[in-house]
């Protein structure tokens, strides 16, 4: 006979790979291919992103920091900074942790170029209304202190109610669903890239995030206004591939940058030169 402690694990596994492995197939799969799909498991109808490129997010909207103080989007945007933004939610068994374990890894390998609260502003939302400030602000102790830079880290962590949590998600094109057999979530693993003003610039989704995909849509989104120089001319010879969901070489960029450094090189010839000219002795006649 099966002890009722062993019927209790084995429905709790149950439960959790009803909603993780549906949602790693969400995390993984790019919006073309979530198109191909012909069958959608019962846990993914109704679970995925609608990609608004372009569109605005109302940075007026209200939600509450983990200090238990109401903010706005927009007091996130700060001297041009874009805003790297997640949707997850606190309680969640396995997802979340993964994405905002893999954001904290992809940062790591940034270094010191682009730092949150430096370069640009990390906001996670929780979209479960249910959650509070509490919640928030263990999350934000913990992946904060992951960062190495504590109570400095621009990393905020935030909760709001249902009123704005359903603009922001409408807006952003994000969809999710509760599981009630599960008492979980199933949603899509995306970062979300806002440019200072709230336009949304990019998408990149997934369980791991290439390091230059992620510094290339920061450039992107922050409209040129951050980055070194250096940088800012790399991301004119990249253009993103949403088959691939990454950023790809752009021959026409690259040409032109090279042609850019050629006539520089021979106008540094000619200077050469000229100024070679100018120093030889005038022949005198005999």
């Amino acid at each position: 006979m099966t002890s009722p402690s062993a019927c209790s694990l084995d429905m709790a596994m149950r439960n959790l790979i009803h909603i993780i492995v549906p949602a790693l197939l969400v995390a993984l799969a790019s919006p073309a291919d979530a198109q191909r799909t012909d069958f959608i498991p019962e846990a993914l109808q109704g679970v995925d992103v609608d990609e608004r490129l372009g569109g605005m997010v109302d940075l007026d909207l209200t939600f509450v920091n983990a200090e238990g103080e109401s903010v706005r989007l927009r007091d996130f945007v700060r001297d041009g900074r874009p805003i790297l933004l997640t949707l997850n939610y606190y309680d969640c068994p396995m997802l979340c942790d993964l994405q905002l374990n893999a954001v904290v890894d992809t940062l790591s390998q940034l270094r010191e170029n682009w730092v949150p609260g430096n370069q640009f502003e990390l906001v996670t939302i929780s979209f479960d209304p249910e959650e509070g400030p509490e919640l928030a602000a263990g999350k934000q102790r913990a992946y904060r202190a992951s960062l190495g830079r504590g109570s400095d880290a621009g990393w905020h962590f935030l909760v709001g109610d249902r009123e704005n949590i359903d603009a922001l998600t409408e807006q952003l094109g994000y969809m999710y669903q509760f599981i009630e057999e599960a008492g979980e979530f199933s949603h899509p693993s995306v970062l979300m890239f806002l440019s200072p003003e709230g336009r949304i610039t990019r998408y990149l989704y997934g369980l791991m995030y290439d390091p230059q995909d992620v510094r290339l849509a920061l450039l992107e989104a922050s409209e040129g206004r951050v980055g070194s120089p250096m940088e800012r001319i790399i991301l004119s010879c990249f253009i993103y591939d949403p088959d691939r969901g990454a950023y790809i070489p752009y021959a026409f960029g690259i040409m032109r940058i090279a042609g850019a450094v050629t006539v520089f090189l021979i106008l540094v010839m000619l200077l050469v030169l000229w100024r070679r000219e100018q120093h030889e002795p005038v022949p005198t006649a005999a």
